[in-house]
């Protein structure tokens, strides 16, 4: 997703395991970011792995910091105070909600709770299938708001 509209950039449709979303969103950084730039996600992408990855590609993580305690361990954050003083960082954090408002349409409006489709490809093509349809439905709203 695109920080300044909330329209869908891309997509992955991935098996699910421990680490797919992380990798799935690294080729993502790949395809659209580039060298340089900021990438934002929620708690589960605050993994070792994952910030180094970026900060390799000259890609500053704006990921939402996962520290807490347990009781019996805890877990400290791989984004430290170099990322987290900047104000890019909170701007990130208030436009980071914006993804989970996709999520929401997909579920609600667009029925994809429950895939009605077996197989990866087919799955997936419906899922971009939905995508787009998000993104025409998010079109008006923001055709007025650029002629007001």
């Amino acid at each position: 997703m695109e920080n300044r509209n909330g329209l869908v950039v891309d997509g992955r449709l991935t098996r699910a395991s421990g680490v797919s979303e992380c990798l799935a969103a690294v080729d993502l950084a790949d395809a659209h970011i580039g060298r340089g730039g900021t990438l934002a996600g929620d708690k589960g992408f605050d993994t070792t792995d994952f910030v180094a990855e970026l900060r390799e590609r000259r890609i500053t993580p704006h990921v939402a910091q996962n520290a807490y305690d347990t009781g019996k361990a805890k877990r400290r954050s791989n984004i430290d105070g170099r990322t987290t003083r900047h104000t890019g960082y909170a701007a990130s954090q208030k436009c980071r909600k914006r993804i989970e408002e996709i999520f929401g349409w997909l579920k609600t409006v667009a029925a994809w709770r429950k895939t009605r489709f077996r197989g990866l490809d087919r799955t997936g093509h419906g899922f971009h299938l939905a995508l787009a349809a998000y993104n025409l439905a998010r079109m008006p709203k923001l055709l007025v708001a650029e002629a007001g």
